[in-house]
């Protein structure tokens, strides 16, 4: 049975954003869906987020599909670099996903230091899932464009620009992602609702 974990972003939970919206129209469509509360989202850690996440993945086969928004796709594909070799999961869908950030305060800069500057295995997470779709606004004021470009180079994504969405958050109002959902749906399989796109 295929299924799907939601990680939500820095400062976020659940019900942030977009988040309670896809999982939603997933259930609908009998797929089964999670969007956990990753731990101490104010100042995420990735000796905290990896294993949580880990723990409440049950099967990390190829029915495993897992969608992230900003530091969420770091903790997925940091969680993808520890499967052991041969595994594979399905794919994921990367919003607003980052290895650099923009316009952080100084206390922000201090929590995405190691986020930033911990090396992360490509070539390990690149062999560890089906396939990697990248989503990115033009106008996005915390990821530069140069994001985009590392993560097609090093994990041969396919990139889809969604313009003028900003970071995908509440404060831009996205509160409805149907290129996540569509893309989600075409990585699995499964036919699009024509009245979402």
């Amino acid at each position: 049975m295929k299924s799907v974990v939601i990680v939500h972003g820095w400062g976020d939970d659940s019900e942030s954003g977009w988040i309670p919206w896809l999982a939603s129209e997933l259930r609908q469509k009998g797929i089964e869906t999670i969007a956990p509360d990753m731990p101490n989202t104010e100042t995420p850690k990735i000796g905290e987020w990896v294993p949580f996440l880990a723990g409440q993945i049950k099967n990390s086969g190829s029915d495993l599909f897992l969608v992230g928004h900003s530091i969420g796709c770091q903790a997925i594909l940091r969680y993808l670099e520890t499967l052991p070799e041969g595994s594979r999961i399905g794919g994921t869908v990367l919003v607003a996903g980052w290895t650099t950030l923009a316009g952080l305060s100084d206390g922000e800069k201090a929590v995405a230091e190691p986020w930033e500057n911990t090396p992360i295995d490509w070539q390990k997470v690149s062999a560890r899932a089906g396939s990697f779709i990248c989503i990115y606004s033009d106008n996005d004021p915390y990821v530069p464009e140069a994001n985009a470009q590392l993560l097609r180079e090093k994990l041969n994504a396919r990139l889809v620009l969604d313009s003028g969405q900003g970071h995908f958050s509440e404060e831009n109002d996205v509160t409805q992602l149907p290129v996540a959902l569509n893309e989600l749906l075409t990585i699995m399989g499964l036919p699009i609702d024509a009245a979402i796109i």
